[in-house]
């Protein structure tokens, strides 16, 4: 039964020193550090060793939620699949311990909370595109075969160029060039 820390900074500039010493006073018998990565990013090699050094009945022990992660749907995965793991979450700032009955219920707080504000994106984001469907807005992209379609005719009659038509679909004008030859071959062959 160990207690290991976790600290990180995001900018190279920044210093662990506060963090390292807090994890320390903790009891943290190991500490992994991560420097110049943003929390956003969950890709983070102390992280990942600290993950991995982990077994039943440690303790993950952070300075602070944020350094662990800043998204806290993140975070809540992440201390989620410690908790399947039998390994135990601490943040010291933020008083959460999930080896007491009241650092759990905090836990599962800020869970039904972070569940709370996914319904509510994925709400506003339906009432959103529901809204610019009213307003005769066309949503998500074209279908393939509708822009072929479209680029092919405009190249022919000479109406617009090869560039400009990669210009508007945001393509390369080779990418043009290969949907437009593909295009003529289907034709052929229909």
């Amino acid at each position: 039964m160990e207690m290991i820390g976790y600290a990180r900074v995001s900018t190279s500039e920044q210093n662990l020193d506060l963090q390292l010493a807090a994890l320390q006073a903790a009891g943290c018998s190991r500490v992994h550090t991560d420097q110049g990565i943003s929390g956003a990013d969950f890709e983070r090699p102390g992280l990942a060793a600290t993950l991995d050094e982990l077994c039943p009945d440690d303790t993950l022990v952070v300075w602070r939620l944020d350094r662990l992660g800043r998204s806290l749907i993140d975070l809540i995965r992440l201390v989620t699949d410690l908790g399947a793991r039998q390994v135990e979450f601490r943040s010291l700032s933020e008083a959460i311990d999930t080896s007491s009955s009241g650092g759990r219920l905090l836990f599962h707080l800020l869970a039904a909370m972070a569940e709370f504000e996914r319904s509510l994106i994925s709400e506003r984001t339906k009432a959103g595109m529901a809204a610019a469907r009213a307003r005769g807005c066309r949503i998500g992209r074209r279908p393939a075969m509708t822009q072929r379609q479209e680029a092919r005719l405009a190249i022919e009659h000479g109406t617009t160029s090869i560039e400009a038509v990669a210009t508007q679909y945001g393509i390369h004008p080779r990418t043009v060039l290969r949907t437009l030859k593909g295009s003529r071959h289907e034709d052929a062959v229909g």
